[in-house]
This record gives C-alpha cells, structure tokens and sequence, in this order.
C-alpha cells in the first residue's frame, strides 16, 4: 500500500509527465532568434513533452536548427505566403489549429513584440487568461513574474486547463541547440491569409555590433547626452568594448536614437555582464528593463539621480569629458 505522501508523488510525477508545451518559434526563416532558445528552457523546466511551432516563408533552415535542441520532441512546420511579415492576424489560427489537434496544456513564446503581439489572442479565442513575461517557474501551474515596473514578484497559480505564456528571455538561459534529433512534421493545414493586414516590405538596420537583447556589453544613452550626434561618444566607446549600444526612453522620445535602440518596461529588457549607462538618470521604467545587469556604471552629472542607487560603480562627472577620457584609455 502506498502512503499519503507516496501517492502525492506519484500523481504529481505523472501530471508532469502529461505536460505537453508548444513553443512559438520566433526567427527571420533563416535563423532562430535567441530568444526562442531561452523559451526552450523554459519549457523544459514545466516538464513533459515539446513541440515547436516553426512558421514561415521557406523556413527550413530554422526548424532544422531547432530540431537539434535537446529535449523537443517534435517540430511542427508550417510553410506559407500567409505567414510573410509574422502577423499575428495569419499566425493566430494557426496556433489555435495546433492546439485544436495535440491538445496541449502549455503555449509559450519569447516576450517580445513578437510574442507579445501573438500570445493574448490566442488567449482570448481559447477563453483564458495570457501570463506575461514570466521570470520563474515554481511546478506546471505555478509561475513568477515581475509588477509595478519590477518593484514587486508576484508567484501566481494559474487554474486555466491551457496555460498561454510569454518568458522573459533575460530570466532563462539559452537553450543550446544540439543534442537533440527530434522528428519534423507538416502543421496543421488551412487556410491562413488574412484580408486585416497585408505585409508591405522591412527595413532592416543593419550593424556589426552585437543585437541589443543577447549583447554581453551594453553601452546606453540618455537625454544626458542632449543631442543624437552626441551618441557618437558611446559608440565610440561601444566599438572599443564590443557593445551594443541602447537608450533610455527619454532619449527614444526626444528623437536622438530609433526606438529599437530603447531599453525599459515599454522597451527591450535586457542583462548584460557589463551596462553603463551614460546620462540616464535612472526611471523606474528604465531600471525595469536593465536592473538586472551583472555591473552597472553610471555615468551622471547629477548625484541625486536614481540610476545611482542600482549602479555598482558610480562616476559623478561631466559625460562630455568622462566618456572621451575612458575610451581613449581602452
């Protein structure tokens, strides 16, 4: 006979078990963003079976490179003109065709703008609640998330019978992609275009430093700096440390930088080994998105500003003489 606590155990070892997670792929049909990488960890965490979902146009080479990663069981690929330009609109049925087939309990996918754009309406047609961004996973129903711009760790139970999540990538790490062999199959077929949004054409920036949310080293500006052609000073001193440079939103707003260069909860989260920051005065919607960085130097001409209370190594100094100075000694 088994005991209380043995019986305990052996149910939740079987719910485990009966997991089944569907990560939405996220990629340029070429690669895998890392931040797919970091969901896989995730998923691996909740337990039981993976499937990924790889839509596209010719996206082949994603989906092999995402059947190598250990632990994923299957990969559902989906080819089509529909899926051009990623729009939640095509790629939402699709999803739900998914689920409607494998029934899974677990739907995750990075929390970008990709994954933020797609997860609430698949929420909203399968009638549950999305949980957003999480940081933590406690058991399959237990998850942990960061609230009021990160001041507070929220650990909620969810009840939903599917449970709809994005994962902050900074909170995860990579997934490697190897070890693995895991079978590829056709999606679920039907017809996916949509007549709400029609993908036109992307520009895309291209740069040799490394991409903002997986850069090892971040250098980034605020309204501090006074100007864009002032931002060639991180540069400078970005190219000396291999960084990425970003912004505060201040800087994003006032129109010195591109918002894609914009750091904080309305912008990308990122960790980094090394962040300086350089006239940011530190709002809390800006520490949202870095106050997890391993060291953070400050750069600020102002000793009150906030960014010092998170900042490891502080410098009370004019930037327009500091930043200079410190490159030319790098």
């Amino acid at each position: 006979m088994f005991s209380p606590f043995s019986r305990q155990l052996l149910f939740y070892t079987q719910l485990r078990r009966l997991q089944s997670t569907l990560v939405i792929a996220e990629h340029n049909n070429e690669a895998l963003v890392a931040a797919t990488q970091n969901t896989l960890c995730a998923a691996k965490k909740i337990g039981g079976d993976i499937t990924v979902l790889v839509a596209g146009t010719k996206c082949g080479p994603a989906a092999e490179a995402v059947a190598k990663a250990n632990g994923v069981s299957k990969v559902l690929v989906a080819e089509s003109d529909a899926f051009k330009g990623f729009s939640a609109e095509s790629l939402t049925p699709l999803i739900l065709a998914a689920q409607k087939q494998f029934n899974f309990t677990h739907i995750l996918a990075p929390a970008s703008a990709f994954g933020k754009a797609i997860l609430p309406r698949v929420a909203a047609k399968l009638d549950v609640s999305p949980i957003t961004d999480i940081i933590g996973i406690k058991d399959p129903n237990t998850f942990v998330r960061t609230i009021y711009a990160g001041n507070a760790i929220l650990t909620l139970e969810a009840k939903d019978p599917v449970k709809v999540i994005t994962v902050r990538g900074t909170a995860f790490a990579p997934e490697p992609l190897e070890g693995g062999s895991a079978a590829q199959e056709k999606a679920p077929e039907g017809d996916y275009k949509t007549d709400l949004v029609e993908f036109v054409s992307q520009e895309l920036t291209k740069s040799d430093r490394p991409e903002l949310s997986s850069a090892k080293n971040i250098v980034a500006g605020g309204r501090g700096l006074k100007s864009g052609d002032n931002f060639k000073l991180l540069y400078d001193l970005a190219d000396k440390l291999n960084a990425a440079v970003g912004a505060s939103r201040a800087a994003v707003d006032a129109g010195f930088v591109p918002n894609d260069l914009q750091i904080g909860q309305t912008g990308k989260i990122v960790a980094p080994d090394l962040y300086i920051a350089v006239g940011i005065s530190g709002a809390i919607q800006h520490l949202a998105g870095m106050k997890d960085s391993k060291t953070i130097v400050a750069i600020n001409k102002d000793p009150e500003a906030p960014i010092f209370q998170v900042s490891d190594i502080g410098l009370v100094a004019d930037l327009f003489k500091a930043v200079p100075e410190l490159t030319s000694k790098l």
